[in-house]
């Protein structure tokens, strides 16, 4: 089977932009997921919404690869800022991804045995990330992404995520498709619209910006 790229969105709205740019489209169905195969702009994809949270994003991923013989999976969507002078609607690239909410110990002592407890993005896909970036007008940052698996809307624990990790960026998914990436061996990209600041409350400021 001829490889593709996979995009993995964690909503509908969020995979909607994609599906409505696609040729060719035919779609399948695997563990209760929607899968479509097709063109977007002349590339061989299959997009998918997966739902919300790390396990449903891993087992997407993991059907990406062994079903649709993904060759590189992009996980694109929203995200919340964390790191000061982001604003809304700026795009993070992830140079890397984590779990805020794993300890570090049970990645790098355990598998996969990590050497530090973050996964890296695919460097050739971060270089024709960055040469887009520097094409388009934009808001673009390349930084770490990290992922656990609620809203961040108490302020103690933002401040504690932020002097832990040092991230751009937070959201339920990312770090969940770059570990099954990573032990797969398959290159991965994450790219996040944020939808708050890193002085607003997640939840009710996703609900107001995630569809515009």
């Amino acid at each position: 089977m001829k490889q593709k790229i996979g995009i993995l969105c964690p909503s509908d709205s969020e995979a909607a932009p994609f599906l409505a740019d696609m040729e060719g489209v035919t779609e399948t169905r695997k563990a209760m997921l929607r899968f479509y195969e097709g063109t977007f702009h002349g590339v061989d994809v299959v997009t998918l919404f997966s739902g919300v949270c790390k396990v449903n994003a891993a087992l997407a991923t993991q059907i990406l690869i062994d079903s649709y013989q993904a060759g590189a999976v992009l996980n694109v969507g929203t995200a919340g800022a964390l790191a000061p002078g982001l604003s809304v609607f700026d795009t993070v690239i992830a140079t890397e991804a984590g779990y805020h909410d794993v300890s570090p110990e049970i990645l790098t002592e355990f598998h996969p045995w990590l050497p530090a407890p973050v996964f890296p993005s695919d460097a050739r896909l971060l270089a024709l990330a960055r040469q887009a970036a520097a094409r388009g007008e934009h808001p673009v940052v390349f930084g770490r992404m990290v992922t656990g698996e609620t809203f961040l809307a108490d302020e103690g624990r933002r401040e504690a995520i932020r002097a832990a990790w040092h991230p751009l960026s937070v959201d339920m998914e990312t770090a969940a498709v770059a570990h099954v990436c990573y032990v797969n061996q398959v290159p991965f990209l994450a790219v996040r619209t944020l939808t708050d600041t890193a002085d607003q409350r997640g939840a009710a400021c996703f609900e107001q910006n995630w569809v515009c």
